[in-house]
C-alpha cells in the first residue's frame, strides 16, 4: 500500500531526526561524503636507486641511505661494473626492469654518464639526480668533459694519477687506480680526516681506462627532468663545467661548499635535492 504524502513526510522527518541523534546530521553526513570524495590514497613514493661513481662502492652512499629510508625511501645501490659506458648502462639497464613502480636515478661522479644512457627509453624513471657527476651529451666522454675546463687533478700526467693493472684478454686496455698520494686531493680535500680517505683509498675500485674515452650515447635528460648537485671545491670534475653540463641539461641545481664526495661530507644537502625531485615528479 502506498503511504500517504503527510505519512512519507513523517518518515523522512524521523529519518533525519535519527541521523541528527547520532551524531551524524545532515551537514556532517554531507562533509563524510566530500571528506571520502577527496581522501584518496597517497601516491607511492619512487625506489631511489643510487649509482656510485669510479674508484668507490656502494658504500659512498651510506649516510644518504640511511637518511633517505629514514624518510620513508626504499633505497637500492646496486654496483656499478665500472667496465665502460655501454657495458653498465647495460648492466644497470637490466637492474631496472626489476624494479616495479616510478624511480628516481641518481648517479655519483662516472654515474652520472651511466645513468644518462640506461634511462634512456624507460617511462618508470621520473627523475635524473646528478650528484658532482658528468651530464654528458651525445658522444661526450669523461676525458672530454673532464679536460673541457681547467682545475682537474686528473688533467695531468697519467702515470703521476693512476696505477695501472692489466685486464687480462683485453690487450691496450688496463684498469686505473687513483694513487693514494692522490685520492685525498682529488676526492675529499680537507673536508674528510686523513685516516678516513686512506679507507677510502684501499677500498677503491677501478675504472677500465677504455671507459675514460668511450663515447656517451644519446641522452636521458632529453626527456626526463633533471637535478644537479654542485660541489664548488670539487677537484675531479671542476664545478665550472658541472654548472655547464646542468645548464645544458636544463636541471634543476644547487651549489654546496663540498668536495668530489659531497654525498659523504654534506648527506644532508644531497638527499634534500634528490627528495625533492621525487616530490616534484609524483
Amino acid at each position: 500500500m502506498k503511504l500517504s504524502f503527510r505519512r512519507r513526510l513523517v518518515a523522512v522527518g524521523v529519518a533525519i531526526g535519527a541521523l541528527t541523534l547520532t551524531g551524524v546530521g545532515v551537514g556532517t553526513a554531507q562533509a563524510s561524503a566530500t571528506h571520502i570524495t577527496q581522501s584518496r590514497p597517497a601516491a607511492a613514493k619512487p625506489t631511489v636507486v643510487l649509482v656510485h661513481g669510479a674508484w668507490a662502492d656502494g658504500s659512498s652512499w651510506d649516510k644518504v641511505t640511511t637518511k633517505l629510508q629514514r624518510d620513508g625511501y626504499r633505497v637500492v645501490v646496486p654496483p656499478n661494473p665500472l667496465t665502460g659506458v655501454a657495458s653498465d648502462a647495460a648492466s644497470l639497464r637490466a637492474y631496472l626492469d626489476t624494479i616495479t613502480g616510478p624511480i628516481v636515478l641518481v648517479g655519483h661522479s662516472y654515474g652520472g654518464m651511466v645513468i644518462t644512457n640506461a634511462a634512456l627509453g624507460n617511462e618508470r624513471v621520473k627523475a635524473l639526480v646528478y650528484v658532482d657527476a658528468y651530464i654528458p651529451d651525445q658522444h661526450d666522454t669523461v676525458f672530454s668533459l673532464t679536460s673541457a675546463v681547467p682545475g682537474s687533478v686528473f688533467g695531468g700526467d697519467t702515470s703521476a694519477v693512476f696505477d695501472q693493472v692489466a685486464i687480462p684478454g683485453e690487450p691496450g686496455n688496463v684498469n686505473l687506480y687513483v694513487k693514494p698520494s692522490v685520492f685525498g686531493t682529488a676526492f675529499a680535500g680537507k673536508s674528510i680526516p686523513a685516516k678516513d680517505v686512506a679507507v677510502l683509498a684501499a677500498r677503491q675500485r677501478p675504472l677500465a681506462f677504455s671507459a675514460l674515452i668511450e663515447e656517451s650515447g644519446e641522452p636521458a635528460w632529453k626527456t626526463i627532468p633533471s637535478w644537479s648537485v654542485i660541489g664548488k671545491q670539487d677537484a675531479v670534475l671542476p664545478a665550472a663545467e658541472q654548472v655547464v653540463m646542468s645548464e645544458r641539461a636544463k636541471a634543476h641545481s644547487i651549489q654546496i661548499n663540498a668536495p668530489h664526495l659531497s654525498m659523504v661530507t654534506d648527506p644532508g644537502a644531497v638527499t634534500n635535492q634528490i627528495e625533492a625531485a621525487a616530490k616534484a615528479t609524483n
